[in-house]
């Protein structure tokens, strides 16, 4: 068997009223412009499941097996966890029309909206759960597509067996530098693969440092171009690309996040709890480590914590 996660280390505080009231451990590692470490963090040479933060590396596959999109918002799609805002879901519908296809062909299952505001505005209508509103939804009208531009069976696309997902295997392996130590099941049906954060971190560097017009600079150049189709309006990982120029973000699910930065860096890292409010102050920290600042990040520094509606205390980074 191969190394596991061992677990990370303590990387943020929750201070309420200037009490200590709990934290959160996790994972981090920062390389620098040559991919070298500088900085890192409990454990960073074990797999863990990245998440949502493969989905560019599945994208640059499906490229490269045929996708015929040329358009940077389509490519940002497929690579996006959306927030179910009503310009994402036009965008999923008229990718399946391409294909002749609706929801149904889609494996991932129905959702609500990621975005609360999103979701809120289903539930007012009486709306409920939908395929085209799961967060995925881009990424397997991307695998469809793809399926019928190589002549691949769009049946059990999603099974890990499926020359589809054997291409975007190879591809993930590629760009971290390491094979899949694990296989599992997303939370959209789809494989997810098991690489280390150092790995991960690798693959960013890669992909924000790739030549101009190749599949993985295209992809990282659309995502960057319309941060707002990755995440949605308020997702932590579009308003960073908004107030860092260059900068290429994703979250994943389980506390997960991957940033690189051409000619400065890339960062790694996972909340082992899985608690989305104390990533942003460890990548805020791992950012500055590499020279990083710009007004966004200051305002994640620390994530405030409230009691009787008025600011009280924060959630803060301990590396």
């Amino acid at each position: 068997m191969g190394k596991t996660y061992e677990g990370g280390v303590p990387l943020a505080e929750v201070v309420r009223s200037g009490f200590v009231e709990g934290g959160h451990r996790g994972s981090v590692v920062v390389l620098d412009a040559t991919g070298a470490p500088l900085a890192a963090a409990g454990d960073v040479t074990a797999p863990i499941f990245p998440r949502s933060a493969s989905k560019p590396m599945q994208t640059i596959g499906m490229l490269r097996a045929g996708l015929p999109l040329t358009d940077p918002a389509d490519l940002a799609l497929v690579s996006a966890s959306h927030a179910g805002e009503d310009f994402h879901l036009a965008q999923v519908d008229a990718l399946l029309d391409r294909a002749g296809l609706d929801a149904a062909a889609l494996h991932c299952p129905p959702d609500l909206p990621a975005g609360v505001a999103a979701r809120e505005a289903v539930l007012r209508a009486g709306g409920g759960p939908t395929r085209v509103q799961m967060n995925c939804s881009g990424k397997h009208s991307g695998m469809l597509l793809t399926c019928e531009a190589a002549g691949w069976p769009r049946d059990g696309y999603w099974r890990p067996e499926h020359p589809l997902q054997q291409r975007l295997r190879a591809t993930v392996e590629e760009f971290t530098g390491e094979p899949v130590a694990a296989v599992g099941v997303d939370g959209c049906g789809a494989p997810v693969l098991a690489v280390s954060l150092t790995g991960l971190a690798g693959a960013y560097l890669r992909l924000v440092d790739a030549e101009p017009g190749s599949a993985p600079r295209r992809v990282a150049d659309a995502m960057r171009a319309h941060p707002e189709i990755v995440g949605g309006t308020q997702a932590d990982d579009t308003r960073l690309m908004r107030g860092v120029p260059g900068l290429l973000a994703k979250i994943g699910a389980e506390g997960v996040f991957a940033v690189g930065l051409p000619g400065v860096g890339a960062v790694a890292l996972k909340i082992d709890d899985g608690a989305d409010r104390a990533r942003m102050p460890v990548l805020v920290s791992a950012l500055r480590r590499l020279g990083v600042d710009a007004p966004v990040l200051t305002e994640y520094a620390e994530i405030p914590l409230f009691g009787g509606g008025v600011p009280v205390g924060a959630i803060r980074p301990l590396w």
